[in-house]
């Protein structure tokens, strides 16, 4: 089979960890039996460089045009402080989310036991964590109109806005995943106090009958902050609106014990996006000392969800989980004894080799 993927490496360490993944992926394409057909594009403060647009149109057509995209990072910190400024690279990420549809964020988040250490929370209660959490990822207050600041500037408001066939849909998506796992589904809102959360109440107790055979709860959001911090094993699948979605995500990274583990996927109604849930972490670029692991999980859910292919899919997370058995990791999992970005993925390319 021929796979053809975009590349988007974006800002920051997004081209050095994209190039560890691509060598993990030509790994198994060659012992599976697999072409593979890259094709490069422009995204974030690199774009807006190059041509003025943090998301140009030759880019969204070269993801229109592959089967996959994997994805680097956006962000640099050019734009952080400029209140003022007319275009950021993060819009380029919201657009492309937009314009491919990609309704739906997955991010599995687990534990490895040669990693309990790292994390900070106790051995006890993260030992065998293991969720799915499902972000909606193109509506509420970051998509919401209107938006905007008064004519004096002191003033500025933001507008969730939510549809029901956009509740409808990732919450069946929701529940399929549920049906896959431990048939068990939790929502997490704010009903209490917004009218959208009632919306997706509503919503999912009509689409609650169709699957009798998952355990289905809600849960008030303030109250996920806290649990998924006290007791993660508790969880199977959770699904959210975008902001919250956005928070408990990151919140739940730590569990791991390093945001370089951690891969996501966003599907939807084109071409799905695959990527690391950290950022670009212009502090480290060039320097070859971050964590490649998540994109490198991040191109297995590529295969998995992309592809269909299960077993390559696996392969990929063997690697990774032998790589951490064996201490060829980067310095934010092991700082006594750490080895080179690139020297990771040459590790985990040839370990996939030896296969």
């Amino acid at each position: 089979m021929n796979l053809k993927i975009a590349v988007l490496a974006g800002d920051g360490i997004g081209p050095e960890i994209i190039d560890q993944a691509i060598k993990v992926i030509d790994s198994v394409c060659r012992k599976k039996g697999h072409t593979t057909q890259y094709r490069k594009g422009l995204v974030g403060a690199t774009a807006i460089d190059n041509t003025g647009n943090p998301y140009p149109e030759e880019t969204h057509r070269i993801c229109m045009e592959s089967d996959a995209v994997l994805f680097g990072a956006i962000g640099d910190p050019r734009f952080d402080n400029d209140p003022r400024a007319r275009v950021r690279p993060e819009s380029g990420l919201l657009e492309m989310r937009k314009k491919l549809g990609l309704y739906a964020n997955i991010r599995p988040v687990m534990t490895f036991p040669s990693l309990l250490h790292k994390s900070p929370l106790r051995k006890d209660l993260v030992e065998g964590a293991d969720l799915v959490a499902i972000r909606e990822l193109t509506g509420g207050i970051y998509f919401g109109k209107p938006q905007g600041r008064s004519e004096d500037g002191n003033t500025a408001y933001d507008t969730c806005v939510y549809h029901r066939y956009e509740i409808d849909r990732i919450c069946r998506l929701a529940f399929d995943f549920a049906m896959k796992r431990r048939k068990k589904l939790t929502m997490v809102d704010k009903a209490n106090v917004l009218a959208t959360s009632r919306l997706w109440r509503e919503t999912m107790q009509e689409i609650a009958p169709d699957y009798p055979d998952v355990e289905l709860e809600y849960m008030f959001v303030d109250n996920a902050a806290m649990q998924i911090i006290q007791w993660p094993r508790r969880f199977d699948v959770l699904v959210t609106e975008n902001m919250f979605g956005d928070i408990l995500t990151d919140e739940a990274s730590v569990i791991t014990g390093s945001l370089g583990l951690l891969p996501s996927a966003s599907i939807g109604l084109h071409t799905s996006v695959f990527e690391p849930i950290h950022g670009s972490y212009p502090q480290a670029a060039g320097k070859n000392i971050a964590n490649p692991l998540a994109t490198v999980l991040s191109a297995a859910l590529m295969f998995e969800y992309a592809f269909n292919m299960k077993s390559e899919a696996d392969l990929v997370r063997s690697a990774v989980e032998a790589s951490m058995t064996e201490g060829v990791v980067t310095e934010d999992i092991d700082s006594s004894n750490a080895t080179g970005t690139s020297e990771v993925g040459d590790w985990l390319a040839e370990w996939i080799e030896k296969q």
